[in-house]
């Protein structure tokens, strides 16, 4: 029996009072005793002006509550925090803990049996799916779904694979003011995520894994109907979901659902930033996530799904080759296909249901993978003892084994100031090394590991060089790029030590990142650093918060203090 209204109620010191006076305001609204007898749907609302990604909120909304009526339950609309990847300042990841504890404070705190999260942008997803393993209600989630591919002389463009690869061409001065104002204007055609294998897509694909939404989800464009059809399903479901008390997210994430989220993905060429998010919600439970255990499943994974910016095509057409389910069955033994279900089925019952799609070419058989190994490698050395991140899958293959001289940027506001400075000591051999950019140092970790190639290289027709940093970077980005090197420099990882000049070599087979310095050296050079100083943008509210409990890329980038307990 759902609790519905009786559920947490208020504290007054009489709990018939407290129900009472909840129904008294709650009629205002000017529902029926009917309406209020039956069990809640709560339903997150994230739309915001400031947020295109999740410009069809609104209309998914109305089809869950659809749905969730049609199943004789209440559904009763709430809002939450809403991150919008461009437009958060100083970067989205600063704020998607607070997200997190925004969304499970309001489940917890408002009446509902079970809860539908809406969300798609990078951060949404993660910090939803983190407050509902903490919440651990019956919960949906549904993505909002990527938008429509654009088009410019004949090409199809995707944000933002493309937005950076035409504004690299415009800094290069390959295209001019003109084209690139036209480009602007075409990349994002329409509301919704973006359509390449970005951290949008990256975490409905690793949703849709879990079990925690229902088939086909991760790949349906924003703006078709089919978008609204699965959220008056999710709806449905999530009314089944209140009335039964479940299953809840403690019952679905197990080490076989965290597993096949890694086979998928290393199979689909993910974002590098879906490594860190799905860390923090493994963290959130029991499990966690282990790096080395993730990089041999990189070698043994294949990339399957041929998107940019690994490969060529776009979420739409994963879509309409069959989708999630579709890769599970190409992915075959690697995927635990006895993994539960929000609807109560298996993988196993959701990959008999895929869809064949004869010529479809956007999700490869195993035998003929886009690339033989996943996308990701794990790297550690005297850089990086607890570990780096390169997505090799979306690197220039002969710069995957690569010794060259450091040149070093000492935060995001140096590198922007000089990295175009027509005398900086560079060349295409080099390695372009950026520091304070973690998840402490600057703060929150930006997207700003995609250093720009030096405007007078790229002129030359220099197209890719090794940059390695403490940074993100947007699973969109293309290039030679070594991330979330742990510790980070600012709290007093080895590549604080870096100095211009110093000799640092990549070996992605041996899975190796070690700057060529003895260690008696680089002793000398820890020694010589200057104590760390709380800076003044930390000495308060959620700044201060976030500054004195943040977690390094090895642990997610969580609050030390929102961990799950008896984690195994």
């Amino acid at each position: 029996m759902a609790d519905g209204l009786r559920k947490g109620l208020t504290s007054y010191g009489d709990a018939g009072f407290s129900l009472f006076l909840r129904k008294a305001f709650i009629k205002a609204m000017g529902y029926s005793d009917d309406a209020l007898n039956r069990p809640i749907v709560g339903i997150t609302n994230t739309y915001s002006d400031y947020n295109p990604c999740h410009g069809n909120v609104p209309q998914i909304i109305e089809a869950v509550k659809r749905g969730a009526m049609l199943s004789g339950a209440t559904p009763m609309v709430f809002p939450t925090i809403s991150i919008a990847e461009s437009f958060a300042y100083p970067t989205s990841m600063y704020l998607r803990n607070l997200m997190a504890m925004d969304t499970e404070e309001m489940i917890r705190a408002q009446p509902m049996d079970a809860v539908v999260v809406i969300g798609g942008c990078d951060k949404t997803l993660p910090a939803q799916i983190m407050a509902a393993v903490s919440a651990d209600l019956p919960t949906v989630v549904i993505p909002v779904g990527p938008m429509v591919v654009g088009h410019h002389k004949g090409e199809v463009l995707g944000a933002c694979t493309d937005c950076r690869r035409l504004w690299a061409k415009y800094r290069a001065g390959e295209i001019d003011d003109n084209e690139i104002e036209a480009v602007n204007g075409r990349l994002a055609p329409s509301v919704g995520t973006c359509m390449v294998m970005g951290t949008a897509s990256t975490m409905a694909c690793i949703t849709e894994a879990l079990g925690l939404s229902l088939p086909m989800s991760a790949t349906i464009p924003a703006p078709h109907a089919e978008r609204f059809r699965s959220a008056e399903a999710s709806g449905r479901v999530a009314a089944a979901m209140a009335m039964a008390k479940g299953p809840k997210p403690s019952e679905l994430l197990t080490p076989a659902s965290f597993r096949n989220a890694q086979v998928v993905l290393q199979a689909i060429g993910g974002s590098t930033n879906g490594l860190i998010h799905l860390t923090a919600i493994a963290n959130r439970t029991k499990h966690r996530i282990d790096l080395e255990t993730f990089d041999k499943l990189g070698r043994e994974v294949p990339v399957l799904i041929d998107l940019k910016p690994s490969g060529e095509h776009y979420m739409e057409h994963f879509h309409h080759a069959g989708g999630v389910p579709k890769l599970m069955a190409q992915l075959g033994n690697l995927i635990d296909l006895g993994a539960k279900t929000i609807t109560g089925q298996t993988l196993r019952d959701v990959v008999a249901l895929a869809e064949e799609v004869p010529g479809q070419d956007a999700i490869r058989p195993r035998d003929n993978p886009i690339k033989s190994e996943g996308a990701m490698a794990v790297l550690h050395g005297n850089l990086a003892p607890r570990g780096a991140v390169i997505k090799h899958s979306a690197a220039s293959p002969k710069l995957l084994q690569h010794t060259g001289r450091a040149v070093v940027f000492e935060s995001v506001e140096d590198m922007t100031l000089r990295v175009d400075d027509p005398d900086l000591d560079v060349n295409a051999d080099d390695v372009l090394v950026l520091r304070n950019a973690g998840p402490k140092g600057a703060p929150g970790m930006p997207e700003a590991g995609y250093l720009p190639i030096p405007k007078k290289l790229a002129r030359g027709g220099t197209k890719d060089m090794v940059r390695i940093s403490d940074a993100r970077m947007s699973g969109t980005a293309f290039g030679t790029i070594v991330l979330h090197i742990t510790p980070e420099s600012a709290v007093g990882g080895p590549l604080a030590l870096v100095k211009n000049g110093d000799m640092i070599r990549l070996d992605v087979a041996k899975r190796s990142i070690d700057v060529l310095v003895d260690e008696a050296e680089l002793e000398q050079r820890r020694a010589a650093l200057a104590p760390a100083v709380t800076p003044e943008w930390a000495k308060r509210g959620y700044a201060h918060l976030f500054n004195e409990t943040i977690l390094q890329a090895d642990e997610g980038c969580d609050f030390d203090f929102m961990r799950g307990q008896g984690r195994d």
